[in-house]
């Protein structure tokens, strides 16, 4: 990376809420991958660099985005090894949260992304571990996404007014 990339990443990082576009959405986007990659305990650079292509995808090739996504994902990857992975119950918590909240992330939950991280796991434990949270976020998505339809609706109906 290029001392101006990390200069800017520095500032995004002390300010993403004032100059990233849907700091939130990107934020909540990060969750759902940090969560999958914490769960190995051997997680490479290769996972990353799976995240910043779900990111090119999502975001249309803008690799600005797709690199922040990256390095958020990394930033809670880091926190969660950092507390022994105690913070992977609070992060799937505050998730459930969030979809709570705001319903139309359910949207952002895509585990056509997540299964790619598999791949890159050795341990069978693990994979299972991560199969596990795939489903629990796939169930998780129909559900909000089923019960919560209408507000969905409504909230998407603003976003476009504005």
């Amino acid at each position: 990376m290029t001392l101006s990339f990390r200069i800017r990443q520095y500032f995004y990082s002390a300010f993403r809420e004032l100059f990233v576009y849907h700091h939130s959405s990107l934020e909540f986007r990060a969750k759902i991958f940090a969560l999958l990659i914490a769960a190995d305990e051997n997680a490479k650079v290769e996972n990353y660099i799976i995240v910043k292509n779900a990111g090119m995808r999502i975001y249309n090739n803008d690799e600005n985005r797709a690199n922040l996504l990256m390095l958020n994902t990394k930033e809670l990857v880091k926190k969660i090894r950092e507390n022994n992975g105690l913070l992977t119950e609070k992060l799937i918590g505050n998730i459930q949260q969030e979809l709570k909240v705001i319903p139309r992330y359910a949207k952002k939950i895509d585990v056509s992304d997540l299964y790619p991280l598999l791949a890159l796991s050795a341990d069978e434990n693990t994979i299972a571990y991560q199969k596990n949270i795939i489903e629990f976020l796939e169930n998780t998505k129909e559900d909000i996404l089923h019960e919560r339809k209408e507000q969905i609706v409504r909230d998407e109906e603003k976003l476009l007014a504005n």
